[in-house]
This record gives C-alpha cells, structure tokens and sequence, in this order.
C-alpha cells in the first residue's frame, strides 16, 4: 500500500473524490516511478510521494514526485507544453541540447549547462533571467569537433548576439521556462517535426530561486536566457558581478540571449 503518497486539496479537486481515494490506497498509484522533477526512481511504498498535475487546455497528466523535490500540486501549462512535459514525464525527450540533439563535448561525450538565476536591471525594471554556461566546449551533434558551436547553434535555434545588456532581449516564439511550486524545472524548445515541446535543459533536483525572483516572474511572465562559452562568465556571488561578467561577454562577442514565457506556477 502506497501509504507514503500525497494528494494535495487542488489536485483532489481536480481528479475527484474516487479517483484520490484509489490512488492512496494503491489501486491507481505505480509500484515505481521516475521523479518528474529529478527523474531518478521513486517508490511510493518507501518514499515520501507527491501526485503532480499538469493541466493543459483539453487534457491532464497526473505525475509522480519526490516529496522532497517538489509537493503535490497542480501546475497549468498550455496544451503544447504539455506535452512536453509527458516527454518528460515519460523519458521520451532528447537529453538537453540543440537541435533535438545532445550537446557534445570535445571530443565526445553529454556536456552539462550549468544554470545561475537572477535579476536583471534594464530601463529602471527588475528582469528575472536565467544565465547558461556549459562546462565544457560544445561541438555540433554529430561532430568531433575541436572547435566550441554552443553559440552559432543558439543562434541558428533564434538566440540573438547581444552587443548592450541594456537592451531588453526579444521573445523567443516556441520557447519556455517551466516553474512548479515556485522552483526551476527546465527550459522547454519547440520539438522537432512540429511535435510538443521538449526539454532543452532540465534540472536534476528543482533549483530553488530567490522572492525576488519569483515576484519579478510574477511581474513580468517572462524569463531572459543569457547564453555563453564556457569559461565567459564563471559562478558570480553577487547579482552585480553577474552583471558585469555579462557586459564582458557582450563586449567581447561571447553572449546570445532571448525572452521566454512562463510556465507553470512562479509562486510557492
């Protein structure tokens, strides 16, 4: 009996009565499940388990999670991002990468993009933004490389070169940023072949971000994505130093950025 599972109020509301009453008494739960936030495996008859709602325009997708990575809710997300999040859900995406395709180190194997959150003064208004930074050089799928592609294939996926963080990114048709519970989950891209998104990165265990953060997503419904080489812009302690490790970048031709829509639920 799945006597660790958790079916908060909204998502009772949701399924119904019947249906929350089955699952917490192992009718309708799984015996195991993969995370649909960290995506390692779960056992709801060993593990605190939380029920995760995606609700679309037309369906709903009940997942599971780790309590400890993200609690039970309901998280709203348009039709198509929905059914990225089934990929997700299912193991059916891509690994995060470009082009539907992994990101390649030199010379092999998955690079990791790392992720630093936070706020972005432009034009006297505070912009949440998302700074993404590979480990190590990224060659084209398929490539041996030597050589780093990360930024001609953002470019090519619609990123824009920035030459004055000043300048408010533009919005990037077909992407996304997933919060749940007020945490960071992935960066959904358009999928290939006219298919649901997909995830481009995807957090291992949601990463949590500041109040203020979150009440500037909140404001805006927005995210910019500052993307550079690796080695450009390093880990920045302060949101000032942040901001001045970007202008370098920018200064010297090493930055693309881009605006995404929300989605999901910025507050906890």
């Amino acid at each position: 009996m799945p006597r660790m599972l958790d079916v908060s109020d909204e998502v009772r509301a949701e399924i119904g009565d019947e249906e929350a009453d089955r699952l917490l008494v192992g009718e309708d739960a799984p015996r195991s499940y993969d995370c649909t936030s960290c995506r390692t495996p779960g056992d709801p008859e060993n593990d605190r388990t939380s029920t995760v709602l995606f609700v679309g325009e037309e369906t709903a997708v009940l997942a599971f999670a780790h309590a400890t990575c993200i609690p039970s809710q309901v998280v709203s997300v348009s039709e198509e991002q929905l059914q990225g999040a089934v990929r997700s859900i299912t193991g059916d995406s891509p690994a995060p990468g470009v082009d539907g395709g992994a990101p390649q180190n030199v010379p092999g194997g998955q690079a990791v993009l790392g992720i630093t959150s936070g706020l972005i003064l432009i034009g006297g208004e505070l912009h949440p933004a998302l700074v993404v930074e590979p480990t190590a050089p990224i060659a084209r799928p398929g490539s041996d490389g030597p050589g780093d592609d990360f930024l001609p294939l953002l470019i090519e996926q619609g990123f824009i070169p920035v030459t004055d963080t000043a300048e408010l990114p533009t919005v990037l048709g077909g992407w996304s940023v997933l919060l749940a519970g007020g945490q960071l989950h992935a960066v959904l891209q358009p999928g290939t072949e006219g298919g649901g998104q997909v995830a481009w990165w995807q957090a291992h265990q949601a990463l949590s971000v500041t109040d203020g953060w979150r009440a500037a997503v909140q404001k805006t419904q927005r995210v910019l994505i500052y993307a550079a080489p690796v080695g450009s812009i390093g880990q920045q302690p302060r949101e000032d130093l942040l901001r001045d490790a970007l202008d370098k970048a920018a200064a010297s031709g090493k930055l693309v950025a881009a605006a995404m829509p929300l989605a999901g639920t910025p507050g906890v």
